[in-house]
């Protein structure tokens, strides 16, 4: 057994009753949840009371950026040690963050995979940062054109990330029916779509035909789509934006996730479903190399750092 295996056995807790600890986040986080019994009812009842009739797939344009594409991305202050494009960042973290790429590149090469959804099985286990370097990973280092997505509809952060406002986005895509998608681009390769205005009803649109044909298109005219979703233990949103996606990677943080509510939350979203997990905050002398290499691969991993 690696050490890596072994870290992970041993940093997700199974001795607390998942509910004693986290069912009371749900009304703290999410105050407009809707109830677990009342959920079936008020998907049934919206697929009931939609139109039978066929509607033509909308045609979306990607508005174009009025000015120039930035040259280089700004690093949003406190940020420097946390994103991998910041100057302070550690070189270990940056190279975590090429090998998960790298993983997605493979697996995009032979399967074809375009769409991901990222999220966590509770709140605070660093899924929108996971994301957010994950982006800025595949746009920065690989040069493909990556579309990153706030799909958290109640609590949208993205857009805190990369240091801009949450203006007209993915809810103004769905809501008013406008057929040009309202990207920010952050950079020559990587654009974000914001969450947008809150909105009384996420689930319905999550589930609505035009939220799938915003993923599609999306699809055609990006390298990657990646969608940070809500946790899934709290809420049902994620299980809805995993079948609009190709793959769910799983955040889980080191020493703070129990396993019992990481089992149940690859049984909401699909075990197929899950293409891999991250496992957050590991204690970094898990991950040091060897000493009697530390001398050669240091250099490696000093080459480069502060950039994807």
């Amino acid at each position: 057994m690696s050490r890596i295996d072994e870290a992970l056995r041993q940093s997700i807790r199974t001795e607390q009753p998942i509910e004693d600890r986290f069912d009371h986040l749900t009304e703290e986080l999410y105050p407009d949840t809707v109830e677990s019994s009342m959920l079936d009812r008020f998907v049934i009842e919206g697929i009931a009371t939609s139109s039978s009739a066929p509607r033509p797939a909308p045609v979306f344009t990607t508005s174009e950026p009025s000015e120039p594409v930035p040259p280089q991305l700004t690093i949003p202050a406190g940020l420097e040690t946390k994103l991998v494009a910041g100057e302070n960042v550690s070189a270990l973290t940056v190279e975590q963050y090429r090998r998960l790429a790298a993983v997605l590149h493979d697996l995009q090469a032979e399967h074809g995979l375009k769409t991901i959804m990222v999220t966590s099985a509770v709140p605070a286990e660093g899924k929108t940062l996971t994301v957010s370097n994950l982006a800025l990973t595949l746009s920065e280092s690989y040069h493909q054109r990556v579309l990153l997505i706030d799909a958290d509809l109640r609590r949208p952060s993205v857009h805190t990330v990369f240091g801009i406002s949450n203006g007209a986005g993915l809810s103004e895509l769905v809501i008013a029916g406008t057929t040009s998608m309202p990207v920010v681009q952050l950079s020559r390769y990587l654009s974000l779509l914001t969450a947008g205005r809150e909105v009384a009803s996420p689930l319905a649109m999550l589930t609505s035909e035009r939220m799938r044909s915003i993923v599609d298109h999306a699809a055609a005219r990006f390298d990657w789509v990646l969608l940070d979703t809500p946790p899934v233990g709290l809420l049902p949103d994620a299980q809805l934006v995993a079948r609009l996606t190709q793959g769910v990677l799983l955040v889980i943080g080191a020493g703070s996730t129990p396993y019992s509510l990481v089992q149940r939350a690859i049984a909401e979203v699909g075990p197929e479903r899950v293409i891999g997990s991250v496992l957050n905050r590991v204690d970094k002398r898990l991950l040091a190399v060897d000493d009697s290499y530390g001398g050669y691969y240091s250099g490696y991993l000093t080459a480069g750092a502060g950039q994807p």
